[in-house]
């Protein structure tokens, strides 16, 4: 409705559309076309009025009388329970999450294993009294006593913005490694190494392997409470990995600092953003310069363009730390540096023995897997194969094998395809050759690309290849528009005709000859 002009429509007409409108934001621009339109006074009177109950209804409803201030909680008789009625209530929410669900009202905060922060409701919860907010964390993930390559990825980037932030805002800002784990003190200092300030570290012999209870409680706790080292409420940013388990802990733990979190991405950079939404701005009309507000980049849900996402505060309501996973390969890592001085931190916190109570017992350990990220060349295949899968695929190793050092990669679209192949070609049909926004990054010196048509999932996963050759039957993939070369052709009859080239050693001249 409010992509439509306002003057195309009565009063009368306004009147009954706008009732339907939750979004201040679109009322707000409803208005702004109104005025710079027809600028009729009873249509503006209609469009303020329905921005004016939207705000008295967000002010003057349960969020106001009963929330609370994250950080300066002040009990009411609601909130004061007996430790024993604690006990039973936890034990009973337990039972039954669903029955607890149905039952608890919004008046009702409870603490979880003791703890006195009220994260019950998010509804309740305001910005911090006069909040601080300083410095860039990184949760540096860690597998067999070593930091994942992600982690090392995500210092760097780190390191490299809060360079920048210096001398952009003049501000002393650090890059805080966070660490979870047994014998953590060694990779702490390989964190300071690799560009981290401060890394805060926790040593429990429990921890090992990831767990999820325990390791969202120790990271949020090393977020929130007060330490000699940090003199801030809460991170300003946070960086996770989006692995299986960053992705998981990146939720939890955003959701226990009261704040939001952007999944998957694969740009940063921080900056100020002028903001004219209601809902962020609290007056119709006016316009906010937020700063230094991280612009996080990743993929849209349409497979063809990027979104930027932002963690921006409301007039009641602060949204720190502003967060987000990164996919692994998205940046790099600095050169370590054995030298490099900075501050390590050993933290402390009384883990209750029930954080421990889902124990692994037994485990099987995985193959390496495939690792498309070291080769020289990529040979990746989409959809293109599905006239005869079996085949594609076979054409497409008959290409790798030509090469001195290459490797099979997948598009999403052929991953969950599911398509019917034979035996001997199967165990190449696997979700760890995929490459893209889920999948693996790979940035080789020759990346060639069959029936794959460019969709940005994929596209953030190999358009950082220095040669990019693209095989489509489609002129308008839009693949063609980051390929280096583009050979409209079936790959059936392309692939072999490449092989030969390559065995032969008159690669440049059949992809010249194609590409004319």
């Amino acid at each position: 409705m409010t992509n439509e002009n306002p003057g195309d429509r009565t009063v009368e007409e306004l009147e009954e559309d706008v009732q339907t409108v939750e979004d201040p934001g679109a009322l707000d621009d409803l208005l702004t076309d109104e005025e710079e339109g027809k600028d009729r006074k009873t249509a503006k009177e209609v469009i303020q009025a329905r921005i004016d109950e939207l705000e008295a209804e967000t002010k003057g409803g349960e969020a106001t009388e009963d929330t609370e201030t994250e950080g300066e909680y002040e009990e009411t008789a609601e909130d004061v329970e007996d430790p024993e009625e604690a006990e039973e209530t936890a034990a009973e929410s337990d039972a039954s999450d669903s029955a607890a669900d149905a039952d608890t009202s919004d008046d009702e905060a409870e603490g979880d294993d003791g703890l006195t922060h009220p994260t019950a409701d998010k509804k309740h919860v305001r910005a911090l009294d006069d909040g601080v907010y300083r410095d860039m964390w990184v949760y540096c993930e860690t597998q067999g006593g070593e930091l994942l390559d992600v982690s090392k990825e995500m210092l760097g980037k780190a390191r490299e913005l809060m360079d920048d932030y210096e001398t952009e805002y003049g501000g002393d800002e650090r890059v805080v490694a966070v660490l979870v784990g047994d014998d953590m003190r060694d990779l702490a200092e390989e964190c300071i190494a690799l560009g981290a300030d401060v890394a805060v570290y926790h040593d429990d012999d429990r921890l090992e392997r990831f767990r999820h209870k325990p390791y969202t409680e120790i990271v949020a706790d090393m977020a929130r409470t007060d330490a000699d080292w940090k003199e801030y409420d809460k991170p300003r940013y946070f960086l996770f990995p989006a692995t299986n388990n960053g992705r998981d802990l990146s939720a939890q733990v955003q959701g226990e600092l009261d704040s939001g979190l952007a999944s998957d991405c694969s740009g940063l950079t921080i900056t100020n953003e002028l903001i004219s939404n209601p809902v962020k701005t609290g007056t119709p009309g006016e316009k906010v310069d937020f700063e230094r507000i991280l612009h996080m980049k990743r993929p849209d849900f349409s497979g063809f363009e990027y979104s930027t996402i932002l963690c921006i505060d409301n007039p009641d309501r602060e949204f720190h730390p502003q967060g987000c996973s990164v996919i692994p390969g998205s940046f790099d890592a600095m050169e370590a540096d054995p030298g490099r001085e900075g501050e390590i931190v050993s933290h402390d916190i009384d883990t209750p023995d029930d954080w421990y109570r889902v124990e692994v017992t037994d485990w099987d350990t995985l193959d390496t897997g495939v690792d498309l990220t070291g080769r020289e060349v990529v040979v990746a295949i989409g959809r293109g194969i599905g006239d005869d899968p079996t085949e594609g695929i076979e054409l497409a190793l008959d290409l790798v094998d030509a090469f001195d050092d290459a490797d099979l990669g997948l598009s999403r679209g052929v991953v969950t395809a599911s398509y019917s192949v034979d035996g001997h070609v199967e165990q190449y049909v696997s979700e760890e050759r995929q490459i893209g926004e889920t999948g693996q990054i790979v940035q080789p010196p020759l990346y060639i690309a069959a029936g794959i048509s460019g969709a940005i999932q994929h596209k953030v996963g190999m358009d950082e290849s220095e040669t990019i050759i693209s095989i489509n039957t489609d002129t308008d993939a839009d693949i063609k528009d980051f390929s280096d070369y583009f050979i409209e052709g079936d790959l059936f009859e392309v692939f072999p005709r490449l092989t030969e080239a390559v065995e032969a050693g008159e690669l440049d001249a059949v992809v010249a000859e194609d590409d004319d």
